[in-house]
């Protein structure tokens, strides 16, 4: 007997870095594989999946512009970097047979759908993969905030946070040996202890929203399919 997914409708943020593999910049093919691999599988048990895509592995808006930029131009950038990533998660989606659509926040008609909340709605609930870029489409913004947003739009049981750390930490497990990996945690210790989930921003508007965040290692893809059925993984913020 198939088991049931804990989640009917969930929101895949994927960063950047994560599709860049071990290479850190430009996109590893063979990681977005088994990710489309993971997507299909969710899909087969009657999941309805929308992704939002950082763009780090290309462009971080501020923090590569730096002080040689104008802020809104080096967001915009960023922007263009998550549409590179959004169409490339689409083709090898539609190489694996699965039907997807690509909505941008900034309109770019040739390549891909305006975001329309109903319209991408009904693409999931026609079967379809919805991938989310240009995050919020609003400089000042993370693509963790376009996340949350996105998730609240459609009406997600729960953001799916895949990065490349397996957890949320009492402090960065690289620095400091003692760090304690929470199994779940509530989104006011989050914000009180400063605890690196997501940005300030980002984290509040879940936290408004009640949409719980469940963040965990992307390094090994088939941990999607667990989060869906609800095995005990990562951390959960609620």
């Amino acid at each position: 007997m198939m088991e049931t997914p804990k989640y009917k409708r969930v929101l895949l943020k994927i960063s950047g870095e994560a599709l860049a593999g071990d290479a850190k910049r430009g996109l590893d093919f063979e990681v977005i594989n088994q990710v489309a691999d993971a997507i299909k599988a969710c899909m087969e048990l009657g999941v309805q999946i929308g992704v939002v895509v950082g763009g780090g592995n290309f462009w971080r808006g501020k923090k590569d512009g730096g002080e040689d930029m104008v802020r809104v131009r080096a967001d915009h950038m960023g922007m263009l970097a998550t549409t590179i990533n959004a169409l490339a998660v689409a083709d090898v989606l539609e190489r694996q047979g699965i039907d997807v659509r690509v909505q941008t926040a900034i309109e770019m008609k040739p390549i891909a759908e305006p975001f329309i909340r109903a319209r991408a709605i009904r693409h999931l609930e026609k079967g379809r993969v919805v991938i989310f870029g240009c995050g919020t489409g609003n400089p000042f913004f993370s693509t963790d905030t376009g996340a949350v947003l996105r998730a609240s739009e459609i009406d997600a049981d729960i953001i799916l946070l895949a990065k490349n750390v397996d957890g949320v930490y009492s402090a960065d497990p690289a620095k400091d040996v003692t760090a304690v990996r929470f199994d779940e945690i509530c989104y006011d210790d989050v914000l009180a202890k400063h605890l690196e989930v997501m940005d300030f921003t980002a984290t509040s508007l879940a936290m408004e929203r009640r949409i719980p965040v469940l963040l965990f290692a992307l390094k090994d893809p088939e941990n999607i399919v667990r989060a869906v059925m609800g095995e005990t993984i990562g951390t959960i913020v609620h």
